[in-house]
């Protein structure tokens, strides 16, 4: 475990925090693996980013609550997948059923041929990234951190999203945000931002939702 983690967890304001959070408890309950899980449904609950069919690709996807949202919003009245979810992450995760996991640097060759495979010859209706670097404390140093897992995802998206495709973001509001978001508007058509209520008021933590890759010059 990173060493910020740990220090943040050992930290008793934390564990207050977390332990009385009402996003921990109902993913607790409910079975998801974070509290995130309920970032997710709700940018969905406004935004509508699952359509039967769809092919869904989650990078930076451990521990796995934002593959088993979507497992649910593509299961059918039946409770059979009438989709597709990959899950990439460089780390280790626990299977879950009817996710695809890739384990691996999705721009190392090897991870990028065993996503092509999966993928088959077509291109992913939604990309979703909740990446985050480890933070520093340091927040200049964070920051470009931060964004730079934003542009990698953007780079992605152009590879392996279709034309008519979403994009689902995190990125942090301070330094390179503008840049951040000027970038997205150059690649997308439209470009919105979202702050579900499951991420804390006091984070910086935002999230960009962008629809219709633009035609590269």
């Amino acid at each position: 475990m990173p060493a910020d983690k740990k220090k943040n967890k050992s930290n008793p304001q934390w564990i207050r925090r977390h332990v009385t959070d009402p996003y921990v408890k109902a993913a607790n309950q409910h079975g998801y693996r974070s509290r995130a899980a309920y970032k997710l449904l709700e940018i969905d609950a406004k935004d509508q980013l699952f359509k039967p069919g769809a092919i869904v690709i989650d990078l930076g996807a451990v521990p796995g609550s934002w593959a088993q949202v979507v497992r649910e919003r593509l299961a059918g009245n039946d409770g059979l997948l009438k989709g597709r979810v990959i899950a990439l992450d460089i780390l280790p995760m626990e299977p879950l059923p009817d996710v695809q996991f890739i384990q691996g640097d999705f721009r190392e060759d090897e991870v990028a041929a065993q996503l092509a495979t999966a993928l088959g010859g077509v291109k992913a209706d939604v990309i979703l990234s909740d990446m985050a670097p480890n933070l520093s404390g340091i927040g200049l140093a964070d920051a470009v951190r931060c964004a730079h897992l934003c542009e990698l995802a953007i780079e992605f998206a152009r590879e392996h999203l279709k034309p008519s495709g979403v994009l689902l973001v995190k990125a942090f509001q301070g330094s390179g945000y503008s840049q951040l978001v000027e970038l997205l508007k150059r690649t997308f058509v439209t470009v919105t931002v979202r702050k579900p209520p499951a991420s804390r008021a006091e984070s910086a933590e935002t999230y960009l939702l962008a629809r219709s890759l633009k035609v590269r010059d």
